[in-house]
């Protein structure tokens, strides 16, 4: 049996040559299947994972070290016979809450799986762990509990990483850490400091958004829609302070224009890139100049700033902000508009109330406009460009309804239309959309109205130079101040002689201070302000009395740069070396929910094409392209399976619901039957899953490929228990197979291709046609399998259905008893490789079953991954399915072997080429041959369809 299995890389894959496995004699190999065994060991899926976690616990097999000379992006790679690539695997590490959840077991398994895939092809694979440390929800713990952040922290992340162990992931755990590692965070300000002393760090007053529950800044993208904070729920207030930001607008271009490199062969989700082009919001806009008409004759110029250029036809007013330094100089000399202006500041900023300023008007830089009215408007922010907008009803909401309160009685004008003719029939009400010119527009009428933008603002250049075009982008500034505790300190130094000052390199890190009495007492608000002995330090340059900055940063920056730290841990000089840069980036697959397509996912390109053009711009030069992500995996959510009450919606705790016959749920205290659904989990919805209870109950295996079955990668899971028993009974019967298959002895080797190139039904296995049969059945399902199963790995988004070919492949093994235990054995085999990385302990139990001398499946020395062996084409071309009739009415289907192209088709010894095969089946024998229904006794026998269809007339 050693022999058989140390021969397989050359005898069943598959890199070289035809395939070949073992089989006996063409006489012994005729011998009947092994039968099914009593001895045979039960399948204990939670045991077994124990076992193997335990066993590659000791060997280490799993965690290959990358090799640093590899995938120089300069193309002076190593390469050839024996030399491995590398591959970088990483799932967003989690924030330590200290419960998983069935969102983390599906990012952490399908980055599992990848690895495994990976590993088995033969490539080193680095697939690291650690954890997204800082933040609130710390803090907010340690204020109710009274103890220490790092202490919550640290207990909550050792009972994590223990509920992880048990999926039986290959996490290289010997790079793991934490991001308020004062060795991580010491490189965290390292990166702050190299970026500010390039210039793309600024400090400045700003108005922030003030969370006035959790008493810190939020940025712009941590406000929702609603103007509240995105994990209090806080009204969220202004307040004007001194705050850091990162210079993510110097790369607005670069992270724009790189989106369509990233989106090609769908290496990122639409979605994705789609929100990250939306939140940079490039805007192809112009300045146009409006003449003021003012009192006693006067003229100004105005500057109006749009984003739509091209429905200046259309323009019925301007609207001026209240703050309005134009609005400020005339309300000196008009009573009702100061007063106006003060009842302003009252009003909502959506308000639609207006002043109309008397005796003024405005013209558009259009020849021949007429006139316009000139309001002041609480719907224009003063901050916002020149604090003026013209305003076109027809094609602006808000332009539209201030419209409708003061102008009702007049119609609206329209620019744009749906129409290609230019028509404005039908239009009922602003139209906002893209489309063509209408008649208003005179010389651009029927125009497409995006390309007559630009045509526009050109020829009124051209003409009075009262038009500008400017490119515009809604990206600001990454504001980075956080006013809390649990976070890296920012390393500046205040002094009132020197300004603010970094820490010299030689001081960090900058530490958190001890504030026990803080938490103990169950304060709010920033703590470093008041450790005083933390805070007053020497200046580094004048050495006089300065003090430390006491704002924190925030947590987007921690995880825009771990992903460097995985490739390089141990390096306590710089965040990462050249030569790990080189060796693991980019990223090849990274593996994380769609939830973080605009923060954490645009942060993370920023920083590393930032840090890469500062530290490392030769390396930066020889990339295709500098970004730290190749591939982006986004999966989607797994829902929880949800009872209501059907009378008042209310929401079922797990207790209130009888699941003694879960398809037939009852309410336990009235006995009626509650709706069902499947929705986000959450605990006011008692629908959540405990993984690890659950992968106690039934394997972690088990649960991994549950997880994988139930939907595409990218869809939502419906989480439902009940479904997991097929998956149960797949494994065991899998299992059972292998246990009557492992008592086969060594056998001579032969060669598939030539094998099934050559016989034939009547001269294949000594004369056996069933077991010929089988074998065909058997191979074919085994090729048809290697090609699906490796397309759908390479799709990644496609693991549901590699489970799926898995559980055909098996049935089609089960289903062809007949044929030769050394096929099987061979195809198991192979079965068992693609099996590896979704099951690993399955795999690896089976594999140490039919070859007990042989090292672990995942042996990196061994790696050798199924590749197809040409015999598909050969079967698919020498086989076909042959439908079986008795008077008409389908008994069985029989594979046959084409006949020869020397027999004419519709003659005698062609048709009798089909019913002899026919006759020689096993399926015949068993159903065909019997008294009440023999064909060996039918009158006639007819072949349609070129012999697809055989009927045996009785």
């Amino acid at each position: 049996m050693r022999s058989l299995l140390y021969n397989a890389p050359a005898r069943f894959g598959l890199r070289v040559g035809a395939l070949r496995t073992c089989i006996s004699s063409p006489r012994s190999y005729a011998t009947p299947v092994h039968q099914k065994r009593n001895d045979r060991p039960q399948l204990n899926l939670p045991a077994l994972d124990e076992k193997w976690r335990s066993k590659w616990k000791e060997s280490g097999a799993l965690h290959d070290i990358a090799d640093p000379e590899l995938r120089k992006p300069d193309g002076d790679s190593q390469s050839g016979p024996g030399v491995k690539e590398n591959m970088y695997i990483l799932s967003m590490f989690p924030y330590p809450s200290g419960k998983l959840h069935l969102g983390h077991l599906r990012v952490y398994t399908i980055a599992d799986v990848m690895a495994r895939y990976h590993r088995l092809q033969g490539k080193h694979v680095l697939l690291p762990m650690g954890w997204d440390a800082f933040g609130l929800p710390a803090e907010n713990a340690a204020i109710e509990r009274g103890i220490d952040p790092a202490e919550w922290t640290r207990d909550n992340m050792a009972r994590m990483k223990e509920q992880l162990e048990v999926m039986n992931a290959s996490f290289d755990w010997s790079r793991e850490f934490a991001t308020c590692d004062p060795d991580f965070y010491k490189q965290t300000q390292k990166i702050f400091l190299r970026l500010r002393s390039a210039g793309l760090v600024d400090r400045k007053r700003s108005e922030v958004n003030w969370d006035p529950v959790e008493n810190t800044v939020l940025a712009n993208e941590q406000v929702d829609s609603s103007g509240r904070s995105w994990r209090s729920g806080a009204i969220v207030e202004q307040r004007s302070l001194e705050q850091w930001f990162l210079k993510i607008t110097n790369y607005q271009e670069s992270l724009l224009e790189d989106l369509n490199k990233l989106g090609k062969d769908d290496a990122w989700p639409d979605l994705v890139l789609s929100q990250q082009r939306n939140w940079i919001g490039r805007t192809k806009a112009a300045y146009y100049d409006f003449n003021l008409n003012l009192p006693e004759g006067q003229t100004e110029h105005l500057k109006i700033y749009t984003t739509r250029p091209e429905t200046i036809f259309a323009v019925q007013y301007l609207a001026l902000a209240p703050q309005s330094p134009l609005v400020r100089k005339l309300a000196e000399k008009d009573v009702e508009l100061r007063a106006f202006v003060q009842k302003a500041e009252q009003l909502p900023h959506d308000s639609k109330e207006g002043y109309l300023i008397p005796n003024l008007t405005a013209t558009s830089p259009l020849n021949g406009s007429a006139p316009v009215p000139v309001y002041v408007a609480p719907y224009v922010r003063g901050d916002y460009e020149t604090g003026a907008l013209m305003a076109v009803p027809a094609h602006d909401l808000r332009d539209y309804h201030f419209w409708k309160q003061h102008q009702g009685d007049k119609p609206i004008e329209y620019a744009v239309t749906p129409a290609k003719d230019g028509s404005i029939k039908g239009l009922d009400g602003p139209y906002i959309g893209t489309g063509y010119m209408t008649s208003l527009a005179k010389p651009f009428a029927q125009m497409d109205s995006e390309g007559a933008a630009e045509k526009i603002v050109e020829q009124i250049s051209t003409e009075s130079s009262a038009a500008q075009p400017v490119t515009k982008y809604r990206l600001r500034d990454w504001l980075i101040s956080r006013q809390r505790y649990w976070g890296t300190p920012i390393p500046i130094i205040h002094c009132n002689s020197c300004g603010a000052q970094p820490v010299p390199d030689a001081d960090l890190p900058v530490t958190l201070p001890r504030v026990d009495h803080h938490w103990a007492d169950g304060r709010t608000g920033n703590p470093l302000e008041s450790a005083e002995d933390w805070v007053n330090t020497p200046c580094p340059k004048c050495h006089g009395p300065a003090k430390r900055d006491t704002d924190t940063m925030d947590t987007f920056v921690d995880s825009s740069w771990y992903y460097l730290r995985f490739a390089d841990p141990n390096n306590s000089e710089q965040p990462i070396s050249k030569s790990a840069l080189q060796s693991h980036f980019p990223v090849d697959m990274y593996i994380g929910g769609v939830e973080h397509a605009i923060l954490h996912l645009l942060y993370a390109r920023f920083i590393f094409k930032a840090l890469l053009d500062v530290d490392y711009p030769d390396v930066a030069a020889k990339l295709p392209l500098v970004e730290p992500f190749k591939r982006l995996i986004a999966q989607g959510m797994v829902h929880g399976k949800t009872y209501t009450d059907p009378d008042t919606g209310k929401f079922l705790k797990p207790d209130e619901v009888d699941l003694s016959d879960s398809s037939n749920p009852k309410m336990s205290s009235s006995g009626k039957r509650p709706n069902t659904s499947f929705e986000k989990m959450s605990k006011s919805k008692h629908n959540g899953v405990d993984p690890t209870s659950f992968v106690g109950q039934y394997g972690a295996d088990t649960t991994r490929a549950h997880m994988l079955f139930q939907a595409p990668v990218s869809d939502v899971v419906n989480w439902d228990e009940d479904k997991i028993a097929g998956i149960t009974r797949w494994l065991k019967r899998l299992h059972n197979l292998v246990a009557d298959l492992a008592p086969v002895e060594e056998k001579t080797a032969w060669d598939a291709r030539e094998y099934f190139k050559h016989q034939t039904r009547a001269t294949g296995n000594g004369g056996d046609p069933a077991q010929f049969d089988a074998d065909v059945n058997v191979w074919r399902a085994t090729q048809q399998g290697i090609a699906a199963i490796s397309q759908s790995y390479e799709k990644v988004y496609a693991l549901n259905t590699v489970v799926s070919h898995l559980m055909q492949w098996t049935n089609t093994l089960l289903e062809n008893s007949a044929a030769s235990e050394l096929v099987k054995i061979a195809s198991v085999s192979q079965l068992l490789r693609m099996l590896a990385p979704i099951t690993p302990a399955v795999a690896e139990e089976c594999w140490s079953i039919l070859y007990p001398k042989l090292d672990s499946i995942f042996d990196p020395k061994a790696a050798n991954w199924p590749v197809v062996d040409g015999t598909l084409d050969l079967l698919t071309q020498s086989f076909i399915k042959c439908a079986v009739q008795v008077n008409g009415k389908l008994r069985c289907v029989v594979q046959v072997t084409k006949p020869s192209d020397e027999l004419k088709q519709g003659s005698t010894d062609w048709k009798d080429w089909f019913v002899n095969q026919i006759k020689e089946s096993g399926e015949a024998q068993n159903k065909m041959m019997k008294p009440d229904c023999d064909i060996r006794q039918a009158r006639k026998t007819i072949v349609v369809k070129n012999g697809q269809t055989v009927n045996f007339v009785l």
